[in-house]
């Protein structure tokens, strides 16, 4: 009885064998041939990021250059202002009697000028003659030339006068964005007070700070690559480290231009700044060999003609390729595509 039940379980086993077997030659014969990767080494450049911190370019405070009452204030914080545009508006009566009274002066001088030169014409026609003294010729020849400065003087107070009252409207110098106001309309302000603060959106500069062991490195870069929150990534060969280090941390200050006009970068946004500090062999391999399921990266590793999950450690992605930091040795064949491993595993 146990010789024919011990016969009856390898019958049993040897018929599950047999359609395993024909259920791998179906499968074989159905699966799509699977394209395959061979583990190499790639020496790429090794980078350094730091976190770097966005500043306008421009930014200014406009303070008032005269004196007077407030009475008209056109922007306020947030406002996008054009250049050249009027900002705020100061009491102007003051500064238009001094302007009217600067050219009442100037005509006053042109016309003592005139009078004081006609003179001085008949005295050195009359002088050859003997009818004038030398004494009356030298005064004549002091007055023409003291009505001459009057004339000179005159005009510059008109100048200035000018300015003052230009100094009632106060225009933006670039076009920005208003970030603080200090006055409020009506307040009296006098000259050196501020009024108004922005910034300039249409250059942005990178702002870091370098470790000195990276410093010699970096000074014999010709470009810096931007990495911005988004995803978007701007190159820039305008850059300045300063020669002096940081009291407290020993690094570096560095200031990064960025290309002009790009949309949507304001001050005090954090970047990635990366930095070329020389060479090293690195495993890559591309998105489409990668199975990711939840926070599991593997890649579908073939071992005695199958493949196995094999989980790896992924580093950053450069161009398409992500860097495996563990879990592949070089020499090692991976399936180029996980998708289509597993379409075959279904069929």
């Amino acid at each position: 009885m146990k010789l024919e039940k011990v016969s009856y379980n390898m019958g049993i086993q040897q018929q599950v064998l047999m359609g395993f077997l024909l259920t791998f030659a179906v499968f074989s014969a159905s699966a799509e041939p699977i394209a395959t990767i061979t583990i190499v080494a790639e020496t790429q450049p090794e980078r350094l990021t730091l976190d770097a911190q966005l500043e306008a370019t421009k930014a200014a405070t406009v303070s008032a250059q005269t004196s007077g009452r407030i009475i008209k204030i056109n922007y306020d914080v947030n406002d996008i202002v054009p250049q050249g545009a009027a900002l705020l508006e100061i009491t102007s009566k003051a500064q238009g009697a001094e302007l009217a009274a600067a050219e009442a002066e100037y005509a006053k001088a042109v016309a003592q000028n005139e009078e004081a030169q006609k003179q001085r014409s008949r005295y050195a026609q009359l002088f050859p003659q003997g009818a004038i003294s030398q004494g009356d010729m030298d005064q004549v020849i002091a007055n023409a030339r003291a009505t001459a400065q009057a004339v000179s003087a005159a005009k510059a107070r008109i100048v200035q006068a000018n300015e003052s009252l230009q100094y009632t409207v106060v225009s933006a110098p670039f076009s920005g964005v208003v970030t603080q106001r200090y006055v409020e309309q009506g307040e009296t302000v006098a000259p050196g007070q501020a009024l108004l603060s922005g910034f300039s959106t249409e250059q942005m500069r990178a702002v870091t700070y370098i470790p000195l062991r990276y410093l010699d490195a970096l000074r014999a870069q010709s470009q810096v690559k931007i990495s911005l929150n988004d995803g978007q990534q701007l190159l820039s060969d305008k850059f300045t480290i300063f020669s002096f280090a940081d009291p407290s941390s020993h690094s570096y200050k560095a200031r990064i231009d960025l290309p002009k006009n790009q949309p949507n970068l304001m001050p005090g946004m954090w970047v990635k700044a990366q930095f070329i500090t020389g060479e090293r062999s690195v495993i890559t391999v591309p998105k489409s060999a990668i199975s990711f399921q939840n926070e599991m990266s593997a890649v579908y590793l073939q071992q005695h003609g199958s493949y196995q999950l094999s989980q790896i450690r992924l580093g950053t992605m450069i161009d398409g390729q992500y860097e495996v930091l563990s879990g592949l040795t070089v020499g090692d064949v991976i399936a180029a595509d996980a998708y289509q491993v597993l379409l075959n595993l279904d069929k």
